[in-house]
């Protein structure tokens, strides 16, 4: 079986368990349940000092106001810090790299944001649509832009993270392709490359 540079996009499979599903569970598994114990010990101690402090570095540029969004980010932030330190292991599955995972997430954040900001300032929100000074014959074609450019920002954004995290992987499998296929016949040069 020959196989593609871009294989490396196909979600891996197991015995027919898709590995996605046990990158996603895994993490969740390495985090100690926090106890009722008046003194815990120190891995608990050590995640609830990094996971303040994690808060803490976050909330700090916010108003008070944003502080209520703590929780879902700090998870958020936490559950992906361990997925891709988990992925950096040899021999195991990196879930962030397949556009499934980032459209997921991608997706719903977008869409939060959308709605709560038309909710909350409905006019600065529809303000975005149409760039202050712009000529009155311009303004139904920028307003039919601006709002297209609107709804492909997530897919866009999850293309363009997927990409750049799957780079570094298909070019260090282009160069030690190169090498090789150079190393029969310029032997010197398959070594420097």
């Amino acid at each position: 079986m020959t196989l593609s540079f871009f294989d490396q996009f196909m979600s891996p499979t197991y015995l027919g368990i898709p590995l996605i599903a046990i990158a996603l569970v895994f993490p969740w598994v390495l985090y100690p349940s926090p106890s009722n114990r008046w003194l815990n010990n120190r891995l608990i101690t050590l995640q609830s000092w990094f996971i303040n402090r994690f808060t803490q570095q976050l909330l700090l540029p916010l108003n008070p106001g944003g502080h209520k969004w703590a929780l879902i980010l700090t998870s958020l932030m936490i559950f992906l810090l361990s997925m891709n330190l988990l992925g950096l292991l040899p021999y195991t599955f990196t879930p962030t790299t397949q556009l499934s995972l980032n459209m997921g997430l991608a997706v719903p954040f977008w869409l939060a944001t959308v709605i709560i900001g038309m909710r909350n300032q409905p006019t600065a929100a529809l303000g975005h649509l149409l760039p202050e000074g712009t000529p009155v014959p311009l303004i139904p074609v920028l307003i039919i832009i601006e709002t297209i450019s609107l709804f492909i920002r997530p897919l866009a954004l999850g293309v363009r993270l997927t990409a750049n995290l799957t780079a570094g992987h298909l070019l260090i499998q282009l160069i030690a392709t190169a090498a090789f296929v150079l190393l029969p016949m310029m032997t010197t040069v398959a070594i420097l490359t």
